[in-house]
């Protein structure tokens, strides 16, 4: 279960990069990791480190001074696509990252994400291009994003409105996933079955 997604500000990571799969994000080697925290090292490992496990230089962007804490990833389109594996989402998360504007998604990253607490964000390519040339304009640009609303608020008072799956979106606000909504619908569920008749129990035996 993830945190209740609450409105946010923060600066940006920019990743421009196009077609970035999910190989890239987490390679395959550290599937079978099941720390979730662990993956940390484990996020674009092979953009970051050399084969001895050293940072690469020039730094990937997330390793350069005043990225960490910063929980918006300005990534370029079709991001997330190629294998289906959860350690994407998993690995954002755990280096901070709550949000991610793109102009497009693979789909099956972009519902992996949002059951794991990770917003997607697809904008036009227009607004897509003024993002980077905001962020590249001054790269400590804040954004605010208010999943309630379903807005991204800019510095200059302007807002991004953005789609999102309704029970999608209950879910993250609610900080929980399906079986969390079922459980939470328990209360209702047993007061239906106490007036109902009893099942038939097609276990017992025939006559």
């Amino acid at each position: 279960m993830a945190e209740p997604f609450t409105t946010f500000s923060s600066k940006v990571v920019p990743l421009p990069a196009e077609n970035v799969d999910t190989d890239q994000i987490v390679p395959a080697r550290f599937l079978k990791m099941t720390d979730k925290a662990g993956l940390v090292e484990a996020l674009f490992h092979d953009w970051r480190f050399t084969e001895d496990g050293a940072l690469r230089e020039p730094p990937f962007i997330l390793d350069r001074p005043g990225m960490a804490g910063r929980r918006i990833l300005l990534a370029g389109d079709n991001f997330g696509a190629g294998s289906s594996r959860e350690h994407a989402p998993w690995a954002l998360t755990a280096w901070g990252i709550r949000a991610i504007i793109s102009t497009g998604f693979a789909d099956i990253f972009r519902n992996n994400s949002l059951k794991n607490g990770l917003l997607p964000i697809v904008v036009d390519t227009e607004t897509h291009r003024h993002l980077f040339e905001l962020v590249d304009v001054d790269p400590d640009a804040v954004l605010t994003i208010d999943l309630a609303e379903q807005g991204v608020l800019l510095p200059d008072g302007s807002t991004i409105e953005f789609d999102v799956d309704p029970f999608a979106r209950t879910m993250l606000l609610a900080g929980t996933d399906e079986i969390g909504y079922l459980l939470s619908k328990l209360p209702a569920i047993e007061a239906y079955e106490a007036v109902r008749p009893p099942r038939v129990d097609t276990l017992a035996p025939a006559g």
